[in-house]
């Protein structure tokens, strides 16, 4: 562009400065035609100033506490959603092991919706004829157990046998002497509705959700690959394959073992005459589902059931439960899961203990399938691209 004077114009200008001076980089550079604009409109509003410098101590420390602000809030959303958020991962876990048995009916030409009715269908028969076949017995132990426990307090308070023995060895007998005045304040009676309440909430809620993934699991696949990139998506699908194929032998195994615990109780509870040997076989099935734990806590239940029949027979008990926790935890339950997750005995019990320790019950029965997922993926993803290098 060229002036009255014969010099030419550059496009693009910036503010006045001395001649030969470079302009400041912190100057705002405007086009010929934006700067006529700016002369042009109302001087009252102002000219425009400089930017604003982002790397002002108030403009830094402001950002920084607005972070900080919103991580907080993301973190204490996310602790109020936690329990929302275990009931998903459990009702989803439950239904990633019971996909197998959809597999094997869609296989034989059942649709996924009627496989799923099928199923559900199928496990509730099951409860209600393990209930109407074993609630009589059951009924009738618990009867028992009652009503024979007022005799055994008495006894173990009058000295008699080698339990009231040792309770008057160690001083205890007042325990066990008068009626117990039971005082249950009105706080604890509200805990314990409380508590039903949320646990029955609870229930219903994995089981209502677990129907749900049932049906809508393949959906829920086709959305978790939607976020991998296509290159990538058909080896993440066979690797989520795989990770549905060993939760599900996960949950076969871990039914597997406590069958053959309830069983074994039973028998011996049998052959030493132990009364309420089937409520305490159910017990001990029951309790055998918690990995490494479980089976301690009802070997000690029914070793003191067995102590009732004599010193010998209690003693044998808990050597029968000690020497089977042994053979179950580090031989039988490792192996099962060895062919099943295909993880080895000693993952097998450090993902146990671990994750026990972070989520308590729930952490310790989705510790395995876990460590079976980041096995599985250290095995065909990390090693192979640390060999490559």
């Amino acid at each position: 562009m060229t002036t009255d004077d014969g010099s030419s114009e550059s496009p693009n200008r910036t503010t006045a400065t001395p001649s030969g001076e470079t302009p400041p980089s912190n100057v705002l550079i405007l086009p010929a035609s934006a700067e006529r604009e700016l002369a042009e409109s109302d001087e009252s509003l102002g000219v425009l100033g400089r930017p604003f410098d982002r790397r002002a101590p108030f403009f830094v420390g402001f950002t920084g506490a607005l972070g900080v602000a919103v991580a907080y809030a993301f973190a204490r959303g996310f602790g109020d959603i936690t329990s929302v958020l275990v009931i998903i991962g459990l009702a989803l876990f439950v239904a990633i092991g019971l996909n197998p048995i959809l597999e094997f009916c869609i296989d034989h030409g059942i649709r996924r919706g009627i496989a799923v009715v099928i199923v559900t269908i199928g496990f509730v028969l099951a409860v209600v004829a393990f209930v109407l076949a074993a609630v009589s017995p059951i009924s009738h132990e618990v009867n028992s157990l009652v009503k024979d426990y007022p005799r055994y307090k008495a006894n173990l308070a009058s000295g008699k046998g080698w339990g009231g023995q040792l309770v008057a060895k160690l001083h205890l007998t007042s325990y066990f002497k008068g009626k117990p005045k039971l005082k249950i304040p009105v706080g604890g009676v509200l805990g314990a509705g409380k508590l039903l309440l949320s646990l029955g909430i609870a229930t219903t809620s994995v089981i209502a959700l677990t129907i749900y993934f049932l049906i809508a699991l393949p959906g829920v696949k086709r959305l978790w690959l939607s976020f991998i990139p296509r290159s990538r998506r058909e080896r993440v699908g066979l690797l989520t394959d795989e990770v549905f194929s060993r939760v599900g032998g996960f949950m076969l195994g871990n039914l597997v073992t406590s069958l053959i615990s309830g069983v074994g109780t039973f028998i011996w509870l049998l052959i030493f005459g132990i009364r309420y040997a089937l409520l305490l076989a159910v017990i001990v099935a029951l309790f055998d589902l918690i990995p490494m734990v479980g089976s301690t806590i009802a070997g000690v239940i029914v070793s003191l059931f067995a102590f009732s029949k004599g010193i010998a027979v209690g003693i044998a008990t808990s050597a029968f439960y000690i020497i089977y926790r042994y053979l179950e935890d580090y031989l039988l339950n490792p192996r099962v899961m060895k062919h099943t997750v295909k993880v080895t005995p000693g993952l097998t019990i450090i993902a146990t203990l671990i994750g026990g320790t972070l989520l308590g019950l729930i952490g310790a029965l989705v510790a395995i399938p876990v460590a079976a997922t980041l096995h599985l993926l250290l095995e065909e993803v990390t090693f192979p691209r640390q060999n490559q290098r």
